[in-house]
């Protein structure tokens, strides 16, 4: 590369050895053709966006109703309750490492090394989906059934995931690329939050849930209850829930067909001319003393536990401390909306500012509005304002992790070039630590309820469950959100470093891609990266 042709480019050239650089501008070797960028068909992105669906679609569903499903419905007492919410997400937080190990150990096949996964997880995972919903015979054994459908579920579902996060690496070798897939993604996975809050809530709306009162109408303790359920009632309500189940797992098909025939594996250049990876448990030291990864997640980590919490408990809060039991699915599609009409925004915002300005803007913006969620009487216009003004935060915090994952895997790289499948390994172990402390979050918020008082099936709950759901919808998610907003701070990868690596990374793949470079050129320029 020539001298004085711009401040960014000095600086790239500044981390290749001048042999190197004099060896490409040698007269005996005939001067190559500059390398075409490597652009991916809308088609392609939309195809590779699809296949996040499936996953926000049934975790959705999941995440927003299987408490309540749980409580109401299945009738389960609060304590195994608890149990489920907290041992499910535990468990599905430890098989996000487990495949990410088992796929580092696969082999590259004609169809990649990532969609077998994929491709024989889906139809298992929408079995074990469709019973988590299905109320079975055996009162006594209800917890079981959940238990073990739940963390089937979840391990299926994840042998889908992981596979299909690491895949954003795998689609393309231009950094501005795999952006534009990722908010495509982005947009396609907000709609599968949509999609999945529509189905629910609306099919299971119509159901009217029955409830336990007195003569006179008000709530009462279960002990002391008249236990007059309307058993045709309870049952539509139950129904309602398999027939969305069903057209939940009919979408998750659809859409990984789609993602199987319209996306194809690339192998990075300089990756197929290097040894076989390294051992798994090596792999993992690099990457977890990789500081860059470490102050990603751990700042993630607090702002998605501050939503899944919300999450976790907003059809509790909104049926009992708002009082809107029949639109609490609506407040749900109203938020889900905003998030999706407001993704591209946000897109051209980091485009724009850059990342971590995005982070701090984005996310500090549910701040206000989970303030005066705590401050309000119940009011239901207010309320749908302030749900439509929170989804433009749903909408930062769904796209800004998965926009800055790959430039942590990109420095990655750079730092240690000879390490490689190590993908699955990043993407497993941030969505390990989220999960795990979101099953932590949901274990105590439902224990909470139960200290609280929390009557099961019942029309009204005491003053203190009202306050607790209160806390846990607006003052928590508040704090941990503040936490993590400051732990953005210790960030190193800004926009210049992002250009730089960028840069970087070009001519690695440049020297790796072209015939006419020496072995060991390519081991020096591998080395000096």
């Amino acid at each position: 590369m020539a001298k004085g042709e711009g401040a960014e480019s000095s600086s790239a050239a500044g981390l290749l050895p001048t042999g190197i650089l004099q060896a490409s501008e040698r007269p005996a070797q005939a001067k190559k053709e500059p390398k075409k960028k490597q652009q991916l068909s809308i088609c392609n992105k939309l195809c590779y966006a699809v296949g996040g669906a499936p996953y926000q679609v049934t975790g959705c569903a999941l995440g927003f109703f299987l408490q309540i499903y749980l409580l109401d419905v299945a009738q389960v007492d609060t304590f195994s309750a608890s149990i489920i919410l907290f041992v499910g997400r535990a468990w599905d937080a430890f098989t996000d490492p487990l495949v990410g190990f088992c796929i580092s150990k696969s082999s590259w096949t004609r169809l990649g090394r990532l969609m077998p996964w994929i491709i024989f997880s889906t139809p298992l995972a929408i079995i074990a989906y469709f019973l988590i919903w299905f109320v079975p015979d055996f009162p006594r054994g209800q917890a079981l059934w959940y238990l073990l459908f739940y963390c089937l579920f979840e391990t299926l579902v994840t042998c889908f995931h992981v596979p299909y996060s690491a895949l954003t690496m795998f689609i393309s070798t231009e950094q501005s690329e795999r952006d534009s897939a990722t908010a495509y993604r982005m947009t396609v996975e907000v709609l599968g939050t949509v999609l999945g809050t529509a189905i629910q809530g609306q099919i299971v709306g119509q159901a009217d849930t029955p409830c336990l009162q007195d003569p006179n109408g008000s709530a009462v303790a279960l002990e002391s209850a008249n236990h007059t359920y309307s058993t045709t009632s309870l049952r539509k309500t139950q129904n309602a829930y398999l027939l969305a189940a069903g057209v939940i797992a009919s979408i998750y098909v659809i859409c990984a067909v789609i993602l199987t025939v319209g996306v194809r594996e690339q192998r990075e250049p300089y990756e197929t001319q290097q040894a076989e990876p390294m051992p798994f448990f090596r792999s993992l030291r690099q990457v977890m003393s990789h500081g860059p990864y470490i102050k990603l997640i751990a700042g993630f980590l607090f702002t998605s536990l501050a939503f899944m919490l919300v999450e976790g408990n907003f059809a509790l809060f909104c049926t009992y401390t708002l009082g809107f039991r029949n639109e609490f699915q609506n407040l749900l599609l109203a938020i889900m909306l905003s998030a999706t009409f407001t993704i591209p925004i946000w897109q051209w915002f980091l485009t724009r500012f850059g990342k971590k300005t995005a982070v701090y803007i984005g996310i500090s913006s549910a701040v206000p509005f989970l303030i005066l969620v705590a401050l309000m009487e119940s009011n239901l216009i207010v309320t749908y304002v302030v749900a439509v003004a929170a989804g433009i935060s749903v909408a930062a915090a769904f796209l800004l992790p998965w926009s800055m994952l790959p430039d942590v895997i990109d420095d990655f790289h750079l730092k240690h070039p000879h390490s490689h499948g190590t993908e699955p390994i990043f993407f497993s172990f941030y969505v390990f630590f989220t999960k795990f402390a979101s099953g932590v979050s949901l274990g105590i918020s439902t224990l909470s309820l139960d200290f609280a008082g929390y009557q099961t099936g019942g029309c009204s709950q005491p003053a203190r469950v009202k306050f607790t759901l209160k806390m846990l919808v607006t003052m928590t998610p508040i704090v941990l959100i503040l936490l993590g907003l400051l732990l953005f701070k210790l960030y190193p990868i800004d926009e210049e470093k992002r250009r730089q690596n960028k840069k970087a990374l070009q001519a690695l793949r440049d020297e790796a891609s072209s015939s006419g470079c020496s072995d060991t050129d390519s081991t020096e320029l591998a080395s000096i990266l």
